[in-house]
């Protein structure tokens, strides 16, 4: 009964969520090679200058505050390879906007020295930094990287949380906890899946893989437990593979934040084009130009998301009788799974649904 209840506590949340914050990149340029990258492919169509522009990006923080959002998330590329980086970060804060940037922490350290001076005193509630960080030991991270990653965290220390892209299913989680005490880190690992591009060639977890991935993860509870790690689940975990004890703890450490949804993201580029996610880069880009508000952005891309459902339910069959997805509580796990699907079957279905 009481994981009845937690379950319908998801539900609830669900379908009252109201999500907007898009991701802006401000370059599409990266000082790491992730093997499982979701923007690999946008970025390597892109030039290394492909930088946002001062007047695009006033017009973008217009257009978010107009559209009643308040937190500007900001993603490369690396980010801080910008060379207006901190006065672009300044200015945004300066405007009002709490900021999040997503960064490898891999920094030139007269910025790092810079954003240091320019940030330190600012609490993690206006600026804080997402670290997406690889394992050393199974990832190749040459010593300079972790080196300059580890200057970072002592730089930013409580500004920052780890985030993991899993896409191999040896992955450990020791070496995040060993970061967030050496360093003084937020108490939190946001934990997500390497997902396919679809029409293109990446490295991502195939979905008989899912449920060796989630044994694992729940494997480390007691570890992140013992140092009051809190632990949520990026986008793409579908709830059917979780068990209730699974759940339970899940929502426990997230204080029942953690959803089970794959809805539009929305990345806006520094070329002002905008998608509904990265594994989804070239299904039906348009330009935030074509828009007057966020909300017609979600709208126009929850829109084809929706056809994709009608087409495939889910990443599994029996996605198509889940009560969970009847009920809104889970979507079916990542969509680009599905769109992948069409691409390689003959041309049959609703042409909304193919790239």
């Amino acid at each position: 009964m009481v994981i009845f209840d937690v379950r319908r506590e998801i539900e609830r949340e669900c379908k009252g969520v109201n999500i907007i914050m898009p991701n802006i990149l401000i370059t599409q340029y990266c000082v790491r090679s992730c093997p499982y990258c979701f923007a690999k492919k946008h970025m390597s169509e892109s030039s290394p200058t492909d930088m946002l522009s001062w007047e695009d990006l006033i017009y973008l923080a217009d257009f978010l505050w107009a559209s009643g959002e308040r937190k500007f998330r900001i993603l490369g590329g690396e980010p801080t390879l910008h060379p207006e980086f901190n006065n672009m970060v300044l200015y945004l804060l300066e405007r009002g906007f709490d900021i999040t940037v997503f960064t490898s922490g891999i920094m030139a350290d007269s910025k790092l020295l810079e954003a240091e001076f320019l940030f330190r005193d600012l609490p993690p509630e206006r600026l804080n930094f997402m670290c997406n960080t690889n394992d050393p030991q199974r990832t190749h991270t040459p010593l300079a990287e972790q080196e300059s990653i580890k200057r970072f965290f002592r730089a930013f220390g409580n500004k920052v949380s780890l985030g993991l892209n899993v896409y191999k299913l040896d992955f450990s989680m020791d070496f995040l906890v060993q970061y967030i005490n050496e360093f003084g880190l937020q108490r939190h690992i946001r934990v997500g899946i390497a997902h396919p591009i679809p029409g293109k060639k990446n490295l991502f977890l195939p979905l008989d893989a899912i449920d060796r991935v989630i044994e694992r993860l729940f494997s480390y509870a007691p570890l992140l437990d013992r140092f009051r790690v809190k632990t949520t689940l990026d986008c793409g975990f579908p709830l059917c593979r979780i068990s209730n004890d699974q759940l339970g703890w899940i929502q426990r450490v997230t204080g029942g934040q953690t959803r089970f949804g794959c809805n539009p993201v929305i990345d806006i580029g520094p070329d002002m084009s905008v998608w509904p996610c990265f594994p989804l880069s070239d299904f039906h880009k348009k330009s935030i130009y074509d828009f007057n508000s966020m909300r017609e952005v979600i709208d126009f891309y929850q829109k084809y998301h929706d056809v994709v459902r009608i087409e495939a339910g889910g990443i599994f069959g029996a996605c198509d009788e889940c009560t969970f997805r009847e009920e809104h509580i889970c979507s079916g796990g990542c969509i680009a799974h599905c769109v992948s699907r069409f691409q390689n079957e003959a041309p049959i279905r609703m042409k909304d649904v193919y790239l």
